[in-house]
């Protein structure tokens, strides 16, 4: 099963290891160091095409979506439900 990220752009749903609120997440200063390294380093893909809500981190990069964190959750553990997990 895929997770859709919006504007057609879709990523295995096993691959997500968190879905995270952009607005609710980047105050701490750690969280803000941790973006912008990735984003140095070339870690982060937009999706969100310029108004990201949502991030979803994966094994090896970071999913910027503008579809929020809470419809992102659900996708993913409606598929979890329907499949008795991974």
């Amino acid at each position: 099963m895929f997770l859709h990220l919006g504007d057609g752009n879709m990523i295995p749903s096993k691959e997500v290891v968190l879905i995270g609120d952009l607005e609710n997440t980047t105050f701490s200063k750690i969280t803000q160091e941790f973006m912008k390294i990735s984003d140095e380093e070339g870690f982060i893909v937009d999706f969100s095409g310029g108004d990201p809500r949502s991030f979803v981190l994966t094994g090896e990069t970071i999913y910027l979506s503008m579809i929020s964190s809470k419809t992102l959750a659900k996708r993913v553990d409606r598929f979890i439900e329907e499949n008795g997990g991974y």
